[in-house]
C-alpha cells in the first residue's frame, strides 16, 4: 500500500511545463485502453467461455444422466419437465427431488484413484 502512495505521490508532483505541441488525446487514453483490453482477455473472456460450456452441458440433459447440483446433491435425472426448466433427481430408491434446470453444476464424473501398497 506504501508503494503505491509514493508511485502516486511521485506523479501528483509538479512536472516542468514543457513549451510544444499538447500530446494527442489518444496517446493520453492508451494506457486506459490497454487495462480495459487486458481485463476482457484475463477475466472476462474466460468467463463467457465457461458460461456456454455449462449452457451447453445443461443442455444435453436427458433422463437416466447421473448429476450434481450447486449443492452437492448428487443423483439421476428421472423426469425433465415439459418446459426443461424443472428436473426431478432420483437420490435414492425412494427418494426423488424436484430441481431448476439451472441448480444443476454439471454431470457427476467419478474420479478413479488407484491406490499403490
Amino acid at each position: 500500500m506504501n508503494i503505491l502512495l509514493a508511485t502516486l505521490y511521485l506523479f501528483a508532483q509538479d512536472a516542468p511545463v514543457k513549451e510544444g505541441p499538447a500530446a494527442s488525446p489518444l496517446v493520453t487514453f492508451l494506457p486506459l485502453i490497454a487495462i480495459v483490453i487486458f481485463f476482457y482477455f484475463i477475466m472476462f473472456r474466460p468467463q463467457q467461455k465457461e458460461r456456454a460450456k455449462r449452457e451447453a452441458t445443461l443442455g444435453q440433459l436427458k433422463k437416466n444422466d447421473r448429476v450434481v447440483t450447486i449443492g452437492g446433491i448428487i443423483g439421476t435425472i428421472a423426469n425433465i419437465a415439459e418446459k426443461e426448466q424443472e428436473v426431478t433427481l432420483k437420490i435414492d430408491d425412494n427418494s426423488k427431488l424436484k430441481v431448476r434446470r439451472s441448480a444443476i453444476q454439471g454431470l457427476y464424473q467419478v474420479e478413479n484413484k488407484e491406490t499403490t501398497s
